[in-house]
């Protein structure tokens, strides 16, 4: 075997390390990448630079092996046999559904990796394949450009919608927008499209959307998302009861009508009054569910829409380290409840 006892020593050294490296390899393999390209790619193309050097360059500055990509660049320019400028034209004009095909496809292969070795994190909503979406805005970026220089305000180069799979740990897909200012509601009709039956979509407000929560119950998917007071009107069926009590407040449940585009769904208005009301002043958080309350009862409901604050630990994931096995930490403490307690009579 080619440096079979050089490797040896690495395996017996430090096996998951090599583990680990194998599996980037295979699930970036040049071939698959540069055929991908090749496939999504609509106005660019391939004469010398291929898709997967590019590839090769920003996992070696995202993993922070080089500072930047210039200095990634210069240290493989002989094997690139391109300018620095070359592969800043490519890279600057990469096409975002080449993007989000990568994500797509590594997020396919990598979860059979994860399934084959047993790596998914216990199940904590059986009978529902849980979804979580987010919005994430990229960074500010420096001061370039000459029209930039007089203000203390970077530009905004982007954001994205980002739909994780917390069993396995994957962000599945993702949705780039060029426009940093776009509302993140003007970006759901790609996320529509993904929802299958059985699923359960967990968001916040900012995807409070009469549009998108119907879409969800159209195609016999559930959803748990936090109210936005201007999404859409609703109207009460029974009065509001308290179900429970946690560490953080009471919760309370209601049964409401809405309706859309002559449509009507009867859902569960699961409300936590807060003890102590948040950073942003508020004193209660509402939440929107169609999951059966004879299966899900309102704690619960409130409990896995606490799960979601795992999404915004994946956004920092190469900037932390995360223990093997488990979730990225939260970066701020929710305020929904860890558990729930009948009150006492």
């Amino acid at each position: 075997m080619l440096l079979g006892v050089t490797l040896e020593r690495f395996v017996l050294g430090s096996p998951f390390a090599v583990m680990v490296r194998g599996v980037l390899e295979n699930l970036l393999r040049p071939a698959k990448l540069d055929e991908l390209f090749a496939r999504v790619a609509k106005k660019q193309y391939t004469r010398k630079l291929l898709f997967s050097a590019l590839v090769d360059l920003m996992a070696v500055v995202v993993c922070k092996i080089r500072p930047s990509m210039h200095a990634a660049i210069l240290a493989r320019r002989k094997e690139l046999g391109a300018s620095v400028t070359a592969v800043y034209d490519k890279l600057n004009h990469l096409e975002p559904a080449v993007a989000a095909a990568l994500v797509r496809q590594t997020a396919q292969d990598g979860a059979a990796v994860v399934d084959a070795l047993g790596g998914s994190l216990p199940d904590w909503a059986p009978g529902y394949t849980v979804r979580i979406l987010d919005g994430n805005k990229l960074t500010s970026t420096e001061h370039r450009l000459h029209e930039l220089r007089a203000t203390k305000q970077g530009p905004l180069p982007g954001q994205s919608l980002v739909v994780i799979d917390p069993i396995r740990g994957l962000v599945t897909h993702v949705v780039p927008c060029e426009d940093a200012h776009a509302q993140e509601r003007s970006l759901l009709d790609p996320v529509i499209d993904l929802i299958q039956g059985g699923d359960l979509w967990i968001a916040d407000r900012n995807f409070c959307t009469a549009k998108f929560v119907f879409a969800i119950a159209a195609r016999s998917a559930s959803f748990i998302i936090r109210r936005h007071g201007g999404s859409f009107s609703w109207e009460p069926l029974d009065d509001r009861r308290s179900v429970g009590r946690t560490a953080t407040g009471t919760v309370y449940e209601q049964t409401i009508r809405v309706e859309h585009d002559g449509v009507t769904l009867k859902l569960r208005r699961v409300t936590l009054v807060l003890d102590q009301p948040t950073k942003d002043g508020e004193t209660a958080i509402h939440l929107l569910t169609n999951l059966p309350a004879e299966k899900v009862a309102a704690c619960l409901v409130a409990d896995w829409y606490r799960r979601r604050w795992t999404i915004e630990g994946v956004f920092q994931v190469t900037s932390v380290a995360t223990p093997v096995g488990r979730p990225p930490p939260a970066p701020h403490p929710s305020p929904l409840p860890s558990g729930c307690r009948r009150p006492r009579p």
